[in-house]
């Protein structure tokens, strides 16, 4: 069992690589054996190119400490930590450096619905949390980017916007497996470049009629409008 999800999470982090979410370093894979109390996600300080299977770092739910001890897991891992005791129903989450996203992420602006594309995947604008607090940023940073997240959900369903742009930092996305995850990682950032290019063209440019987003989401995930 342990083998199968370190092979997922590996897969899914090479895959996030070959789409071009990730590079260097950046960003990270995770998913959840939740029967178990298990989390398996990328380690910190290794290139996409150089990963290998085993080096897929084991994290207990409970103690939030590594299982296995031979790489150090992402510093992003008490914010997928976060994000799953927080969301029952998720198993993968996606943190990724991709580079429209990442724009808006700076800029600190919601990515509006500007058509059906974005409705294939995303229930409305994709938000974007507020800036941290000096005293959240030197306390716990990585814990309470995982509250921020949570906090700008408290009137959206997680289940229907799978992905959040946090202010100054950048997007994290997820699915009800890793798979899932990279999926919607992929359509976050096809649609954030779209809308910086509809931006362009007209600046004035607004969200799509909502009848019209609501029923191409529908026809998509099987809800009537």
């Amino acid at each position: 069992m342990l083998k199968e999800l370190k092979q997922r999470v590996f897969e899914q982090n090479l895959n996030l690589y070959k789409q071009g979410l990730g590079m260097l370093t950046w960003g990270n894979v995770s998913a959840i054996d939740r029967e178990n109390g298990l989390m398996a996600i990328k380690p910190v300080g290794i290139p996409y190119d150089e990963l290998k299977e085993e080096d897929i770092v084991i994290v207990d739910m409970v103690t939030k400490k590594p299982v296995n001890k031979k790489q150090r897991p992402s510093v992003d891992t008490p914010i997928h930590i976060f994000l799953y005791e927080s969301f029952p129903e998720i198993g993968g989450i996606v943190h990724s450096y991709s580079s429209n996203a990442v724009a808006w992420a700076q800029a600190g602006m919601p990515i509006p619905a500007f058509g059906i594309m974005h409705a294939d995947t995303f229930s409305g604008e994709i938000p974007c949390t507020r800036a941290l607090k000096k005293s959240e940023i030197t306390g716990d940073y990585e814990k309470n980017v995982g509250k921020v997240i949570v906090e700008t959900f408290n009137d959206l369903d997680y289940r229907t916007m799978p992905a959040v742009l946090v202010k100054n930092h950048g997007p994290f996305v997820w699915g009800k497996t890793p798979e899932d995850a990279v999926e919607h990682a992929e359509a976050l950032e096809e649609v954030a470049k779209t809308a910086i290019l509809t931006r362009q063209l007209n600046v004035e440019a607004t969200p799509a009629d909502e009848t019209l987003l609501k029923k191409r989401y529908g026809s998509q995930h099987g809800k009537k409008v």
